[in-house]
């Protein structure tokens, strides 16, 4: 599996944005977010299969954490990005 800094630089490569308050990888245009645990337990093409999965039609946020956040994070984190 690689480093966790080179999953990071994959990750901001495609336009992702770390956030330190958060602990979480954030893409505004892909409406994303990736959790540093999911980076941390997942491998490369799982990773990049989740970041070029086509994006929800409802253009909802889509969430990959390890464990699935509970509907008043995903709320709280929808609200906080927009």
């Amino acid at each position: 599996m690689r480093a966790v800094a080179t999953k990071a630089q994959l990750l901001t490569d495609e336009g992702y944005l770390f956030n330190f308050d958060r602990v979480i990888y954030i893409n505004r245009a892909a409406r994303k977010v990736f959790s540093v645990e999911f980076v941390q337990d997942h491998d490369e093409a799982e990773l990049e299969a989740a970041m070029h999965a086509p994006s929800l039609p409802s253009g909802e946020w889509q969430f990959f954490f390890n464990k699935a956040p509970s509907d008043t994070v995903k709320r709280d984190l929808s609200g906080v990005l927009g």
